[in-house]
């Protein structure tokens, strides 16, 4: 399982798959979200704008992400 890094609280879902490299593009990432091909926590995911938070796991095409975050505490 590969980890992504984020600064704030939050990042919506598409922009995480863009800039995960799990979707060239963020239409490639909505489209993605509209198909029902994406999972948060195990469930598919059709919100392209849900918030993804720390220790979140992502699921796309094969692929899985742990997302963290740069804060501590």
């Amino acid at each position: 399982m590969e980890k992504f890094t984020i600064d704030g609280d939050y990042i919506e879902l598409i922009k995480l798959l863009k800039a995960s490299g799990l979707c060239e593009s963020g239409g490639a990432a909505k489209a993605a979200v509209e198909e029902g091909l994406v999972k948060v926590d195990g469930q598919v995911e059709h919100r392209k704008r849900c918030k993804i938070r720390k220790g979140q796991k992502i699921g796309f095409s094969g692929e899985n992400i742990l997302v963290e975050s740069s804060r501590t505490g």
